[in-house]
């Protein structure tokens, strides 16, 4: 029984180190597959075909909320993605959207 109880603590432990990496490789992998062709892979955007960079102060200034909205609607020429990804996905993509404005 003690045995059993280790190895389930020792699972749980593992699972609770494990599960954010995947949540942040998930918006990484989504960006990639979904928002890199016009984007960049770091955010840079694309001058030719107005795609504004992440870095730029405008958008630099924006908040989560704005964003999330912005992927989920879409905005200008960029499609809306509320029909192709979850809600939590979303978020997702705009967190590692933040990570690349550093």
């Amino acid at each position: 029984m003690k045995r059993i109880l280790t190895l389930a603590a020792t699972s749980l432990f593992a699972l609770s180190v494990v599960a954010p990496a995947f949540a942040q490789n998930s918006g990484a992998a989504i960006y990639k597959s979904k928002c890199q062709m016009c984007h960049e892979a770091d955010g840079s955007g694309m001058a030719a075909m107005h795609v504004p960079s992440f870095k730029s102060p405008q958008l630099k200034s924006e908040s989560t909320a704005s964003l999330v909205n912005d992927v989920m609607k879409g905005k200008g020429m960029m499609p809306a993605f509320g029909s192709k990804l979850s809600a939590s996905q979303v978020k997702e993509v705009v967190a590692y959207i933040h990570t690349l404005q550093k």
